[in-house]
């Protein structure tokens, strides 16, 4: 009897689904871990430079906060509404058509997505991981390269591995950060009058220019919870834990950096604040001596580990999105076939980070240029709330923004505002940041011509 060999049929992985995994505290997670990075050990000189006095400070903070708020429940009604990978991509694609956000994701890839994974990479072993091990320059490169590799690697196997890293490493970093402020209150010999000297300048435009400054850094200590949006594909009842978690998520980094602000502030007067490069090691040396810089450097190396993980597990999903549209490299639109994770997407962004990080020394000012086109991505994201509710009226809303339309109105006044001032404030910066932007067009025409050339074969 002759056998027959019958040849497998190939499976498709680029119609594999992503499962949902993600539960409500690991949205939580997401939030948090993205926007507690290095910001809040930075920042607060910056804005206490700019504004002087303890009040402004906190007036700053607030108003920084406040913002983020009207952003976050902004874009969780289109995250309840449109819960599929890829979050931001996916809403202003809606909104605007594929063209806008293909620039988005396509910017999010070339510089600000690996180019924030590599400057906390760079970060974790050139600028904190030598108060606790000595590197040598090449040490401190291949340092940076394993930290990127490392977390690609947790991703690649899985959403729950990546999710699971992050929640530890946010509970490490809230426990941390709440221990710190703990233990300069108690021990530090600080001064309750540090809150309300020196008093805040007459009211004038150089303080409203100061006071506009130091609000775009704060927005940029808050930034990351937009990135939870990218994951709503993989998130369980999304109409529910994608707007609570993100609620959650922000409220929680809101408290946190105002009482971090207070513990600065009772342990330091706003002068020397200003001064501070170090204002965390510093406060903290007040409480406990010297020792305090390297339990700072200690608790800094999870807080970049957690922003840089919540970049690995969330923004691949965009450029998955982008592939399923046609819209980017072909093979970037699979899903791994046990893992279920999109691991080529993962991979590429890796790589990517990795050759920014090992190669190229001038990615930090990429990325700085990126910044306000960003915000325009931002700002034109809120508005898609707005020019949805008119254009798919029929779009079921599990989740409706709180206090629309003002909130999203804020929001995009807020994003505005911080896009003019980068403009205004470095402007042959920012027109390279939206050239580095406009290179999406002629990929864009290409990634479109191949798609319309792979329908016409089907």
């Amino acid at each position: 009897m002759e056998s027959k060999t019958v040849a497998a049929t190939p499976v498709d992985r680029s119609h594999i689904a992503l499962p949902r995994v993600l539960g409500l505290w690991d949205i939580v997670g997401l939030v948090i871990g993205g926007v507690i990075g290095s910001g809040i050990f930075l920042v607060p000189k910056d804005i206490a430079f700019g504004v002087k006095a303890p009040i402004l400070i906190f007036a700053v903070w607030v108003v920084g906060g406040l913002l983020s708020y009207f952003g976050a429940v902004t874009f969780a009604e289109m995250g309840a509404a449109m819960p599929q990978a890829g979050g931001m991509y996916i809403f202003l694609r809606e909104a605007y058509g594929p063209l806008i956000s293909f620039l988005f994701g396509w910017t999010l890839f070339l510089v600000i997505d690996s180019g924030t994974i590599a400057t906390l990479a760079v970060a974790f072993s050139s600028n904190y991981l030598p108060y606790l091990v000595p590197l040598n320059p090449f040490g401190q490169k291949v340092v940076a390269a394993l930290f990127i590799l490392f977390l690609v690697m947790v991703n690649y196997v899985g959403v729950r591995w990546g999710a699971n890293l992050q929640n530890f490493l946010t509970v490490i970093k809230f426990v941390a950060l709440t221990g710190i402020c703990v233990v300069i209150f108690i021990f530090a010999k600080g001064s309750a009058g540090h809150f309300v000297a020196p008093p805040p300048a007459h009211m004038s435009w150089p303080l409203i220019g100061s006071f506009g400054i130091a609000l775009v850094a704060c927005l940029w200590a808050y930034k990351g919870w937009e990135s939870a949006t990218f994951s709503a594909g993989e998130t369980k009842k999304p109409e529910k834990n994608l707007p609570l978690g993100i609620f959650i998520g922000i409220l929680v980094c809101i408290f946190l950096y105002i009482v971090a602000n207070m513990a600065y502030l009772y342990a330091m007067p706003a002068g020397e604040i200003a001064n501070s490069k170090t204002i965390a090691a510093d406060a903290m040396s007040k409480a406990i001596g010297p020792l305090a810089g390297s339990i700072i450097a200690f608790i800094i190396l999870f807080s970049i580990m957690g922003a840089a993980n919540q970049t690995v597990l969330c923004s691949p999903r965009v450029y998955f999105a982008m592939a399923r549209d046609g819209l980017f490299f072909k093979r970037i639109a699979e899903a791994h076939p046990k893992f279920l994770t999109p691991h080529l997407s993962i991979i590429a962004l890796g790589v990517w980070a990795l050759i920014l990080t090992l190669f190229f020394k001038t990615f930090e000012r990429l990325f700085e240029y990126v910044v306000f086109g960003e915000w325009i991505f931002f700002g034109l994201t809120a508005a898609a709330v707005i020019i949805l509710r008119k254009k798919r009226p029929d779009l079921p809303r599990p989740y409706k923004t709180l206090g629309y339309p003002v909130t999203p109105i804020f929001f995009i006044l807020g994003a505005v505002f911080v896009a003019m001032s980068l403009l205004i404030t470095a402007f042959k910066d920012n027109i390279m940041g939206l050239v580095i932007i406009l290179t999406g067009v002629p990929a864009y025409l290409l990634f479109q011509r191949g798609q319309e050339a792979r329908l016409r074969k089907m």
